[in-house]
């Protein structure tokens, strides 16, 4: 179910417990799908539901937060930045990131964090050893590739090269590892020694499944490295079907979606997800949609 804020306001939802994805817009989210299934497998009383947010709304909704009945939310494009005005304290990675995904309640007042690095690294930390102490390129300088970085960081990746349309004027440097920019006629020479390759971008994500940002040409330079893109509608973007050619480890983003759902939903509830019910939730949602 998604509400816009004026109906909301109006439901019997507003009565009852309940969490919220909050963004603009949401209408293609399955966070509440995801979150819902984990609800309803503890017994919870509460509800999961999307919540479609104009900006001229923030501010009421920020009162919305102190509401008895609103247990926490997720919050999405375009609003990660945001948000951060409207909780009391931030967690010391989403303040690193300067984005906060989740909001929890809490006696001291609301919390901001960000999932989206636990969720990056889960499904890598068994491929670890392949890349730790080396190269990572990633595709992509907006948002997403901010909990990347950090989430490589954790990793020990020690050099990250990130492409962009428009890379930085000058290279910036961190504690633990060299970090530059280039553009996507000049990353073809940093492959050889890169050993997992991101992609933080939005191309290829449905209903523009055929779309790629690289020359399909390029593909080759992936044989035996890991490549993991963050899209997960469709689950098999052209990017991994290229790379899954050149023989490539791939990665897709559902279990990057599913953990860092995961992770929220333990903030707000001390539980873990049903993840097998809930894959089975989502593959069935892709096969039929």
């Amino acid at each position: 179910m998604v509400y816009n804020f004026s109906n909301l306001k109006k439901s019997d939802l507003s009565a009852s417990p309940h969490y919220l994805v909050v963004g603009n817009p949401v209408g293609h989210s399955l966070s509440p799908l995801m979150h819902q299934t984990a609800i309803d497998y503890h017994q919870l009383n509460a509800v999961y539901a999307g919540l479609h947010l104009e900006y001229n709304e923030i501010a009421e909704f920020a009162a919305w937060c102190n509401r008895e009945n609103f247990l926490g939310c997720n919050i999405t494009i375009p609003y990660k930045e945001l948000f951060l005005e409207l909780v009391d304290s931030v967690d010391k990675d989403a303040q690193e990131i300067g984005a906060i995904n989740t909001i929890v309640k809490q006696s001291s007042g609301l919390t901001g964090y960000n999932t989206d690095i636990i969720g990056f690294m889960e499904p890598v930390l068994d491929l670890q050893h392949l890349f730790e102490g080396g190269r990572a390129i990633v595709f992509g300088t907006g948002g997403a590739s901010k909990a990347v970085k950090i989430g490589l960081l954790k990793l020990g990746v020690r050099e990250i090269v990130f492409v962009s349309r428009n890379p930085a004027e000058k290279n910036t440097s961190d504690n633990s590892a060299h970090i530059e920019f280039v553009n996507y006629h000049q990353w073809q020479s940093y492959a050889e020694e890169a050993a997992i390759f991101i992609n933080t971008t939005p191309v290829g994500m449905h209903p523009n499944d055929d779309d790629i940002f690289i020359d399909r040409r390029d593909a080759t330079l992936f044989e035996d490295k890991i490549c993991y893109d963050l899209i997960y509608n469709p689950v098999m973007t052209s990017f991994l079907k290229e790379a899954d050619r050149a023989g490539a480890v791939i990665i897709n983003g559902l279990e990057m979606f599913i953990q860092q759902g995961n992770r929220s939903f333990e903030l707000w509830t001390g539980k873990t997800f049903p993840v097998e019910i809930i894959e089975q939730k989502l593959n069935h949602h892709f096969r039929n949609s």
